[in-house]
């Protein structure tokens, strides 16, 4: 039986983000739009994905019985389609899951499916920065004039972001948090060279990270052209409890012996982060993780 012909299973979260954006005519037409891509690409469509919040993403099988996964991106983001499919394309697979086939007009991508996120793992922290830093570098690579936005551009995105946000919301944290936050953008910002910069994820966490057979690799990129630095800045804000009762530089110096770079950046990076996420994360949630985060920064910041 076709997609068309059945109600498709769509995640409550998807379903609200799609209302929150006046996306809900997507809504409509999403039966209709997997019953096509299960003609066009020869695929059957099986079960849905429960953790998704911005896509539609499910099973999928090749005619050959090769396991797949579709995803339908929500039209939310400006370029969020072309970006992913660029930095997969560019990826060819070593990273990055690989990219099966590709339909930015309609959002679409059928990629190879993978297993377990490391999240789900139980891993010590040390493994789990191991694995990230990982499959991050193995992405990391040259990629001028494949037009994605620059360091640069993110940077000066995101102190935007935080500064409107902080206001919007009333303050939650302390103004030397982000002060030092939007020091540290700016620094980054300067130090933008599109002669080193290299291909990044943008998002780099355990959640976005699944098993491929005795490895790793990374999904939902963002992409970026800048220092590679700037992914160990994710790694650098996750797990905001162990930041609390730990010398948050220690972690940074880590990160940079595994991978062979700059600690400082790596430093400065997560420093804007940290606050931009949390800060999100008060906003749309995880709130806990979200106050965690801000506790981090305001901690730094004194």
């Amino acid at each position: 039986m076709s997609t068309a012909d059945r109600p498709l299973d769509i995640p409550a979260v998807v379903r609200t983000t799609a209302a929150s954006i006046g996306a809900t005519r997507w809504l409509d037409e999403l039966p209709s739009l997997v019953a096509g891509f299960e003609r066009d690409w020869g695929i059957t469509v099986g079960a849905t994905y429960p953790d998704s919040t911005e896509a539609f993403v499910a099973e999928a099988d090749l005619a050959d019985g090769t396991p797949a996964v579709l995803k339908v991106l929500l039209p939310r983001w400006e370029g969020a389609v072309h970006n992913e499919i660029t930095v997969l394309r560019l990826a060819g697979g070593e990273g990055c899951v690989r990219l099966l086939a590709a339909d930015e007009a309609r959002g679409a991508m059928l990629l190879e499916r993978l297993g377990r996120n490391l999240s789900s793992l139980g891993l010590p922290i040390e493994r789990r920065h191991e694995i990230l830093c990982g499959a991050a570098s193995a992405l990391w690579r040259p990629a001028p004039d494949c037009g994605l936005p620059t360091g640069s551009t993110k940077g000066s995105w995101l102190i935007e972001f935080i500064t409107g946000a902080w206001e919007a919301m009333g303050h939650p944290c302390t103004e030397a948090a982000i002060r030092y936050a939007v020091a540290c953008a700016r620094r980054r910002i300067a130090a933008h060279d599109d002669r080193t910069a290299v291909l990044v994820h943008g998002d780099v966490h355990q959640w976005n990270t699944l098993e491929s057979g005795d490895t790793f690799k990374l999904v939902d990129p963002d992409g970026l052209l800048t220092d590679a630095e700037y992914d160990l800045g994710i790694i650098m804000r996750e797990d905001p409890e162990e930041l609390l009762t730990e010398d948050p530089r220690e972690r940074a110096h880590r990160l940079a012996e595994r991978t062979g770079r700059d600690p400082e950046a790596i430093w400065e990076w997560g420093a804007v982060e940290r606050v931009s996420t949390g800060l999100l994360g008060l906003r749309d949630g995880p709130e806990e993780g979200g106050r965690l985060m801000l506790a981090v920064a305001d901690r730094i910041a004194e």
